[in-house]
């Protein structure tokens, strides 16, 4: 039976379990040899500045909190490095996505991206951005498998991290995109 996720903007009082989502996905990178994150970023600080902007969103599974993500408009100054198909101002970001380990290989970092992108879609939005760590081989099959493209590179205190675009269509629309 497949499981249900339930999204909706995260809460102050929830910071704790959002925090441990990230504590026990950066534990689970890390015993897989991924040091894309570590006890510095994304550090609590930065969840509570995301909840205050309300900004942090939750996928819930029977009330249990399996996925963080954040969407807004802000991305760093490497992402002028990108190549971006649609010079647009209809596009939003995608940080600090993270799927806590008892819920991976559920499905819930795809079924998460497919809710984002069709929430997106309704808003009118075209693109949706984000940044991969190059050496995170589960994040980039599934971005891949979903029809994300690298459009570019950035360089970050951790190393290179490929910058990702999907174009949003809608109904047909925008298909003169090339």
């Amino acid at each position: 039976m497949e499981e249900a996720l339930v999204f909706q903007k995260g809460w102050k009082e929830d910071i704790q379990e959002i925090f441990e989502v990230f504590s026990e996905g950066i534990k689970e990178m890390i015993a897989n040899g991924i040091y894309q994150w570590d006890e510095v970023y994304p550090g609590i600080e930065d969840l509570e500045n995301d909840l205050e902007c309300e900004e942090l969103y939750v996928g819930k599974s029977e009330g249990t909190i399996g996925v963080v993500y954040v969407l807004n408009k802000d991305f760093d100054d490497q992402y002028q490095n990108g190549k971006w198909v649609l010079e647009t101002e209809e596009f939003m970001v995608i940080h600090r996505l993270c799927v806590h380990p008892k819920f991976q290989n559920h499905g819930f970092g795809k079924k998460t991206l497919l809710h984002i992108e069709e929430t997106l879609k309704s808003q009118g939005i075209q693109s949706i951005r984000l940044d991969a760590y190059t050496l995170n081989p589960y994040a980039l099959r599934m971005y891949n498998s979903l029809g994300y493209s690298v459009v570019g590179e950035a360089n970050w205190r951790k190393g290179k991290f490929y910058l990702m675009e999907k174009i949003l269509r809608d109904n047909g629309e925008n298909q003169e995109l090339t």
